[in-house]
């Protein structure tokens, strides 16, 4: 399994992490296998967050129980949660009172002690900087979060925040698969006259500002044709681009679901790939993809295949 750098300060995680978004219809046996799996494979990372399962906290909940970590196996993993949504509305809130509620809310329900790294899940348009970073320090000082970051966030919304947070931003978690590649695909196409693959939708270019500011993006919805639209490995309307998956991935001898996963660790951003699946075998053949060399020939391959255009 590859390292990749997280934020600037020396902080490493595998290119491959588990999602527990789904695990809440999971019996205890079936999230420990699920977590046995992704360890054996190199996965020592999993991503949380306080609105996943029918209830607040219920998913990060399952996974304690399930788990019973002792202090040592606790500290061999890294647990990353997320906080901003209030489900009730819907509306987001990143007020200092709902950032360490919610803290405190993940800290009961994960049965530890501190979080390693806490995401905003999605921009509060009511957002006040200030409010936020007395958050982050309190919940720093105390120990209890060690690292900070955001989820879905433009290059203005992050510069908003670091105007008042002195913590590091280590990681952005946005939606990317290689039909949904927006945040890759509007640089290729840059300065192309009436063509919507040009259009920046992000506030200049998320990938590129990402890099820049040493921030690890995390892929989410990594196998998501579009917004939770189905996967398109196997769907017949994307029949070229599976013709494509299907043949790198009998060349490399892996799973198709290994090549759709190389397509995004084989870019220079080192990014993560968030698996979202609860079927063992499909983390094991996804984190096979961790660093499949994909050449560059092969990478704009899948990137014509999936429809978008290189000029």
């Amino acid at each position: 399994m590859k390292a990749v750098p997280v934020g600037p300060a020396g902080l490493t995680a595998p290119n491959v992490v588990l999602g527990l978004m789904r695990i809440v219809d999971k019996s205890d046996d079936e999230i420990r296998s699920l977590v046995s799996t992704a360890r054996d494979a190199g996965i020592n990372f999993f991503d949380h967050a306080d609105v996943y399962g029918t209830r607040m906290h219920e998913c990060e909940e399952r996974f304690a129980n399930a788990l019973r970590l002792s202090p040592a196996e606790r500290a061999d993993i890294t647990i990353q949660t997320k906080a901003g949504i209030v489900r009730e509305g819907p509306y987001f809130d990143f007020s200092y009172e709902h950032i360490v509620s919610s803290v405190e809310g993940s800290l009961r329900a994960l049965q530890t002690d501190y979080i390693d790294i806490l995401l905003l899940h999605r921009p509060d348009a009511l957002v006040e900087p200030d409010e936020v970073a007395r958050a982050f320090d309190e919940l720093e000082a105390a120990g209890k979060v060690r690292a900070f970051g955001v989820s879905n966030h433009t290059p203005r919304q992050i510069d908003l925040l670091k105007a008042a947070v002195r913590q590091p931003l280590v990681a952005n978690q946005l939606q990317l698969s290689i039909t949904h590649a927006p945040i890759v695909a509007q640089g290729v196409a840059a300065n192309m006259h009436g063509l919507d693959q040009s259009v920046t939708l992000d506030g200049g270019g998320v990938l590129d500002y990402c890099r820049l500011n040493h921030i690890t993006v995390q892929a989410w919805s990594p196998f998501q044709a579009g917004f939770f639209t189905g996967v398109f490995l196997g769907a017949p309307e994307y029949a070229d681009l599976n013709a494509a998956i299907d043949r790198l991935a009998a060349h490399y001898d892996v799973a198709p679901i290994a090549i759709a996963t190389a397509w995004i660790t084989r870019h220079p951003a080192q990014m993560q790939v968030v698996l979202g699946t609860t079927t063992p075998e499909r983390v094991a053949s996804a984190a096979r993809g961790s660093d499949i060399p994909l050449t560059r020939a092969e990478w704009y391959e899948l990137f014509r295949a999936a429809g978008y255009r290189v000029p």
